[in-house]
């Protein structure tokens, strides 16, 4: 069976765990708790070199980095997700490479600064901050405005895209980001959130923060 290694709270986690659920597989979870340093132990280590979650062992076959899990386990188990042919799968690269670049890099820059830094020995940085919102009012409207071309981010199917928006929208609420100005991407979240894989996974990212 499937081992997926994770933290609950963490994006990039949950990114592949939506994915998985959506295609219905069965795995392991298990739990790495990274502030009490279980990442780098060597056992660890041996999964993930740099003691980060996520990481995939498949019967054996290791494989890290959120990306490269999606697109494996789409790959393999040839869901539409991650469309075969050149065009589709180039159009969810591109939309998946603009949430990580735009929204993902920004969001971390929110969530840190925001929530993160008071359960660390780091402090605030409110330059990043701003950078993060700048980013955020310049690159949202255009995730806004492709939703109100289709059903979701890359085209009316679902796709791996709407798997990495959404696990980084997900903290917007702790974050103390208000989504409400873009109701295409407002509508578009609400709709995912409602569906089995997301609920497998928790009832809403803030109740799991509350927890």
């Amino acid at each position: 069976m499937l081992k997926l290694y994770g933290l609950d709270l963490s994006p990039w986690v949950n990114r592949v765990r939506f994915t998985a659920n959506m295609m219905g597989l069965e795995y392991d979870y298990i739990n790495i708790d990274l502030m009490k340093g279980e990442g780098q132990s060597d056992d660890y280590k041996l999964i993930h070199p740099a003691g980060k979650v996520p990481a995939l062992d498949d019967n054996g076959f290791i494989l890290f980095e959120s990306g490269a899990i999606c697109r494996y386990l789409a790959s393999k188990e040839q869901s539409s997700l991650y469309p075969t042919t050149i065009n589709e799968k180039a159009i969810v690269d591109q939309w998946t490479d603009f949430s990580v670049n735009h929204i993902a890099s920004a969001m971390q820059k929110l969530l840190f600064n925001r929530v993160i830094y008071k359960f660390t020995d780091m402090e605030k940085d409110d330059r990043s901050l701003q950078d993060g919102l700048n980013f955020l009012d310049r690159f949202l409207p255009i995730i806004d405005t492709q939703l109100s071309t289709s059903t979701y981010l890359a085209s009316n199917e679902l796709s791996l895209a709407d798997m990495i928006l959404l696990a980084w929208l997900d903290p917007a609420e702790v974050s103390e980001l208000d989504l409400s100005p873009y109701q295409n991407i407002s509508n578009w979240r609400n709709l995912l959130k409602q569906q089995a894989f997301y609920k497998q996974c928790f009832n809403s990212y803030e109740d799991l923060f509350a927890s």
